[in-house]
């Protein structure tokens, strides 16, 4: 009884110090009563594993308890605490066996009504207004008080180590000597609503649960949602950041830049779709330099002082300046590009200038800028062009550039950019092309997939592969288009169109490409034209032959890049321009007479080294390019100007009279290259062999191209030299030295011409259809004059072709070979000719080919019997190369009779080996007297051949200076040809070894 009394002291001097507690206490309870409700689990305080002993309902109370157990314990602690509630539970087994059936005083629960007490509790009133909903949720509902009276004997040994007693005050002993006589359940009753119960069974199972990782756990998914909502709000700010920072910029941009000026296409004064007398000015400096001359990227005669300069410029003594352009109807102007003067010497340009317009060139009104008249910045140097573009566009007829400041004289060239308006009449800017083609400027990247594009369309016809690289890699592509891509069908010619030799001339790659998308198309819609065309040619095409350059010119734009800007190769070559000279070989050969017995007048071999020389990398692999396939006809496109140019592209040397005279007397030279001779000297310059057929050729192009032959304007930069057939000798014109026409004339079999589209090299988009519908039909032409002249196979008496055959057509001083398979063709106009077939060890044949007016070549061909002209080539060689020389016996024995009987009869086999050996001396015998008198005629004292005339058998030697010449120097006197002026040029070590000669003697 006395442990009991104890025990009930030790509660309630617990409680009175919680009653006693100050308001901070309840208010971190309070908080600590939220968090449970957040968190339903949790750990077990102290405080309130003391609770939980005293509550009737474990499975709520547990719950919440979890929550408020945030301190850890010890492991010695919890260890102490499990054998100390051993020990009591032992105990209290035994002490408390005997009054368990005091659960009796159950039915007499009116005895709450001792609660009046209650009053001395008043300092407990605040809690008790904040704990009730614990109370009435939980434990009020079930408490008994037998089981608290049980719960107490236990409560001592318990709870001690973990709270100790505070001293108890002489007013709490009172107290409970006054309430120790009343029935316990009424204290425990007021003890209810502030603390929880206990569970009913003696050991929870918690209790011996090592909460330490559970917490871990919770702590550690605390940090990661803190984590997390830290993310997600510091995401939300940054987005918001970001949203504001666009909005912030959109609204300066719109405020600083309004709206984005309109972008039209050139007017035409560049392409020359705007006329002369559309251009006006207010004076020019003298003739040469008028309003006509202010056209974009115009170009400056050699001599500009005389002939055409290259600007419009103005009279320096008039006070206001103008260059004006009539649109001739109504148009929207968005800009203008100014350039400066076209001169090698000079630096003229304008730096600044107004804009005016007008409907009816009276009345001008100066552009503004909202606050004065828009002054807009010019140039800084000659050639660089420069937009100025209007903030809106202006509608009116007639355009104003006024000058106002300018570097050295004021000159000016131009261009005018405007928008068509919508209206019922027809203008050049708005063309409806009738083929549905891609009408754009490709780059690189775009142009390998359009013709892959292509190449998927139409793979039964089609093949790409590459003929090189660049210097900086770039591959130069190629296109075939044929009925058996891949290979050469025998009998079937090759043709090829190249562009891009010059990187701004960008109008020949896109006419390709849009020729390679016209003839896969066609071809698929069974079009009977291109069907010819493509089961008849080989076609290849090559869009671009200097892809770098045309890389940097694709980034300025159509009109920003100047005439010069990527024409040449990263390396610096024009690749037009560097190919073998090989014309100053021919014509030095034919000077000396060596054509075409010792130098051939058609491939004509590499110089030695040259391929090690200034050649670029492009040019390299077009040379080889043009060797592996046998071609017969091609054109390079270019621009800058609109004609057709045939060789030769070089101007020949003249000769003086000196020496043509001397050369004319000594009879060194052939009637047809002496009238040749006579004709430059004249002025009818540079003729190739085959004049006549180039001259067709160019013509077959000019006059199928829609506006080539117009020339009333003239030129692009000057006077026209075509004589309005928009053809001319490029020698006569502006000659080059190495041009890849006069290559592709003397190395291989290909007619090789340069066509210039247009004055504009680098058209703008909207331009492309209509530089297609001038040309489709000129294209298309051009190739079907492949089939133009003769054709055939060279074979032996056993049927096998012989490759490098030589086809020679009398009259024409160029011949040409068979290809690898036998076959040829020769192109010639309508006629009757005399053809000759010669290979190495067969005996040539000659037949008479007619070539008549209709479509395809006049089949020729030929069979050629084996020869025994290799068996004299190795006689020859053994007695070093000099003619065989057989000696007649003067000297005759006198036969006697018996010898004259023992003596054979002579057979028919004899007697024409004889015949024949006769005939041989004779010939030999002219030979030397033609010799003789052509030295004699020129007066040049030579030492005669002896001859034999002792009876003896022995012959008189030679003399030694023939010993040391060649074979051939006994057929043709190379002597006399000391003094010739083209002695300088190299012609190789030994050219005479390097060529298959054929040889005939009258």
């Amino acid at each position: 009884m006395r442990v009991a009394v104890l025990v009930v002291w030790v509660g309630l001097s617990l409680c009175w110090a919680l009653v006693s507690a100050e308001e901070p206490v309840e208010e971190q309870q309070l908080s600590r009563a939220k968090a449970l409700a957040r968190e339903p689990r949790g750990l077990i305080g102290d405080r309130g594993r003391w609770d939980a002993e005293m509550s009737d309902e474990p499975a709520e109370v547990t719950v919440e308890e979890k929550g408020k157990a945030k301190k850890k314990k010890s492991p010695e602690e919890i260890e102490a605490a499990k054998a100390k509630k051993a020990a009591e539970r032992e105990a209290k087994a035994k002490k408390q066996k005997a009054p368990k059936p005091t659960k009796k005083p159950k039915p007499p629960k009116p005895t709450k009504k001792p609660k009046p007490p209650k009053p001395t509790k008043k300092p407990k009133t605040p809690k008790t207004t904040k704990k009730p909903k614990l109370v009435t949720t939980t434990a009020q509902p079930e408490l008994r008080l037998p089981p608290l009276e049980e719960e107490e004997v236990g409560l001592e040994t318990t709870n001690q180590p973990e709270f100790p007693t505070e001293p108890v005050e002489p007013d709490l002993d009172k107290w409970i000597r006054g309430h120790k006589k009343e029935d316990t359940t009424t204290e425990v009753i007021m003890y209810i609503p502030e603390e929880t119960t206990s569970v009913p069974f003696a050991g929870p199972w918690y209790e011996e649960y090592d909460y330490s990782d559970l917490a871990e756990a919770i702590a550690k998914k605390q940090q990661e949602e803190e984590e997390r909502a830290r993310k997600e709000k510091a995401e939300k700010a940054e987005r918001q950041r970001k949203q504001w920072e666009e909005e912030e910029a959109e609204r300066l941009k719109q405020a600083a830049f309004p709206a984005q000026p309109k972008k039209c296409p050139p007017l035409g004064l560049e392409s020359h779709r705007v006329d002369d007398d559309q251009l006006l000015a207010s004076s020019q400096s003298h003739h040469g330099f008028a309003a006509q001359r202010g056209r974009l990227n115009m170009q400056s005669s050699e001599d500009e002082e005389d002939m055409y300069g290259g600007a419009w410029c103005a009279e320096p003594e008039d006070k206001e300046h103008w260059f004006q352009v009539d649109a001739r109807r109504e148009v929207e102007f968005t800009g203008v590009i100014t350039q400066g003067r076209n001169s090698e010497q000079l630096e003229d340009f304008v730096s600044s200038y107004f804009v005016a317009f007008s409907n009816d060139s009276r009345d001008w009104t100066v552009l503004h800028d909202g606050y004065a008249e828009w002054l807009f910045y010019g140039n800084v140097d000659k050639e660089t062009p420069v937009m100025s573009q209007f903030a809106t566009p202006v509608v009116a007829r007639y355009i104003r550039i006024l000058p106002q400041s300018w570097n050295g004289s004021l000159c000016l060239r131009a261009e005018v950019l405007a928008c068509q308006l919508p209206s019922s009449y027809h203008s050049e800017n708005e063309v409806n092309a009738s083929d549905d083609l891609d009408f754009r400027h490709h780059n690189y990247k775009e142009m390998r997939q359009m013709m892959k594009v292509i190449n998927e369309e139409c793979p039964n016809i089609t093949r790409i592969y590459n003929i090189g690289k660049s210097s900086k890699g770039l591959k130069m592509y190629a296109m075939e288009i044929s009925d058996n891509p891949g290979e050469h069908e025998t009998g079937e010619p090759e043709f090829r169109y190249t562009a891009g030799l010059h990187g701004n001339e960008a109008l020949g790659r896109e006419l390709l490409l849009l020729l390679m998308q016209f003839l896969c198309k066609e071809y698929r819609d069974e079009n009977p034209r291109v069907r010819r065309l493509v089961d008849g040619v080989r076609i290849h095409l090559v869009p671009s032959l200097n892809p770098d350059a045309y890389e940097l010119a694709y980034e300025m734009g159509s009109e920003m890049g100047n005439w010069a800007l990527g024409h040449w190769t990263e390396e610096g070559y024009d690749i037009f321009q560097n190919f073998p000279d090989l014309n100053s070989i021919l014509w030095g050969a034919e000077d000396r007479g060596w054509v075409p017995r010792i130098v051939p007048n058609h491939h004509i071999p590499l110089p030695e080294n040259f391929l090690g020389g200034s050649l670029a990398v492009e040019t390299k692999a077009i040379i080889s390019w043009m060797e592996r396939n046998p071609f017969v006809l091609g054109a390079n496109l270019q621009a800058g100007e609109k004609m057709v140019v045939y060789p030769f592209d070089m101007q020949r040397p003249p000769i003086s009279l000196t020496d043509s005279r001397r050369w004319r007397v000594n009879a060194e030279m052939n009637e047809e290259t002496w009238a040749r001779i006579q004709r430059q000297n004249e002025g009818a310059l540079r003729e190739t062999p085959d004049d006549a057929m180039f001259r067709w050729l160019a013509m077959s192009y000019a006059h199928s191209h829609l506006t080539m032959t117009e020339t009333y304007r003239g030129s692009c930069h000057g006077d026209d030299v075509t004589g309005g057939q928009g053809i001319v000798n490029r020698a006569s014109w502006k000659p080059v030295v190495g041009s890849m026409n006069d290559f592709s004339y003397l190395h291989t079999n290909c007619f090789e011409l340069s066509v210039f589209l247009g004055c504009d090299k680098f058209p703008h988009e909207s331009e492309l259809a209509l530089e297609w519908e001038n040309n489709r039909e000129a294209l298309l032409s051009f190739m079907e004059q492949v089939n133009r002249g003769i054709k055939g196979i060279v074979r032996d008496m056993e049927g096998n072709p012989l490759p490098n055959a030589t086809i020679t057509v009398e009259g024409i001083r160029h011949d040409v070979k068979t290809a690898a398979s036998g076959d040829y063709w020769r192109l010639l106009n309508p006629g009757e000719y005399k053809v000759t077939a010669k290979a190495d060890g067969h005996t040539p044949q000659t037949r008479l080919c007619m070539v008549g007016y209709d479509t395809g070549a006049t089949p020729c061909s030929f069979t050629l019997a084996k020869s025994n002209w290799d068996r004299i080539k190795e006689i020859m060689a053994r007695n070093g190369n000099r003619p065989i020389r057989l000696v007649t016996k003067t000297n005759r024995v006198k036969s006697t009779a018996s010898s004259t009987t023992a003596r054979p009869a002579i057979t028919g086999e004899e007697s024409q080996a004889n015949s024949q050996r006769a005939e041989r001396l004779r010939r030999f015998r002219l030979m030397r007297l033609r010799k003789l008198r052509e030295r004699l005629r020129g007066r040049v004292t030579t030492t005669t051949l002896p001859t034999t005339t002792t009876t003896t058998t022995t012959t008189t030697q030679p003399p030694a200076a023939e010993s040391t010449t060649s074979w051939y120097d006994s057929w043709f006197p190379v002597d006399s040809y000391t003094e010739n002026p083209f002695d300088t040029f190299i012609f190789g070590s030994a050219p005479t070894q390097e060529y298959n000669f054929e040889y005939t003697i009258d």
